[in-house]
């Protein structure tokens, strides 16, 4: 008799939930209500060599995002149109009020303006990594960035980003001037399951999360056993295979942070 196996009868376990991620639409974020990409205007000649003004036409709720977003209309430079771009809401924003941006525009809350004409300790947000990238730092609810240093001769700019760590930026890159709004959202508990169920039904399929020891010994490494315990170090090494990368992944230290934390602001 000759038996055949296929390799599905080897398998063993489950593909693990972090496996499944990568590859399944479930997982995918939850688009079809969002109001558009939230981005500072495209560079171009007006916003290099003077300002260009645009007005607020609206203050909208952006499903699955803790910042509101203002709807800016500016004149369009070239054809007789208008523009509407959607940037970030900062604090103090209201409709019907004028937006400034370019190089030569006033240090005001909401106006777009290069790094190199803000001076030190000028709070911003919506901060570009490179030239021309229409913002990637700083762009949460309540969050800002904070102009440490303008180093004159390399052409460089030191931020304090919301983590509390620095960056070094090119000087050129835009920012918005003030904090994010919609700061504080966290201090209010969501106090029941299902606030907690709409938030993230908006964002993406990513709640409620189960914990690994709570699952069988097939979904996740860390499953089974008489009493709900890893059994194993809960470290794992960056290069393991994907079902059993799971845990702290190559981790530096564990444990608690103790004692003070010594920033790089002190040192500055």
């Amino acid at each position: 008799f000759q038996l055949l196996f296929t390799n599905s009868s080897f398998t063993m376990g489950k593909y693990i939930q972090a496996q499944r991620k990568g590859k399944s639409g479930i997982f995918k974020a939850h688009v079809r209500t969002r109001k558009g990409a939230v981005k500072l205007r495209s560079l171009d000649y007006a916003e290099k060599h003077g300002y260009i003004r645009g007005v607020v036409k609206e203050i909208m709720h952006d499903p699955g995002r803790g910042a509101p977003v203002a709807k800016i209309q500016f004149m369009n430079a070239y054809r007789y149109k208008r523009d509407t771009e959607l940037l970030l809401c900062t604090e103090g924003m209201y409709t019907g009020q004028f937006i400034y941006c370019g190089k030569k525009a006033t240090l005001t809350v909401g106006n777009v303006l290069p790094l190199n004409c803000v001076p030190e300790g000028t709070i911003v947000c919506n901060v570009e990594a490179k030239v021309g990238d229409r913002g990637a730092f700083a762009r949460g609810s309540g969050s800002f960035a904070v102009v440490v240093t303008h180093d004159e001769d390399k052409g460089t700019t030191r931020l304090r980003l919301p983590s509390g760590g620095k960056k070094t930026v090119p000087s050129g890159v835009r920012a918005q001037i003030g904090v994010v709004a919609g700061g504080g959202r966290t201090d209010k508990p969501l106090l029941k399951a299902g606030r907690a169920y709409h938030k993230y039904a908006v964002k993406r399929n990513c709640w409620p999360k189960i914990r690994g020891v709570a699952k069988n010994p097939v979904e996740h490494p860390h499953g089974g056993g008489n009493h709900q315990h890893i059994g194993m170090p809960s470290t794992v090494a960056k290069d393991r295979p994907s079902g059993r990368k799971c845990g702290l992944i190559g981790a530096r230290r564990t444990g608690r942070l103790r004692g003070v934390k010594k920033t790089a602001q002190d040192k500055d």
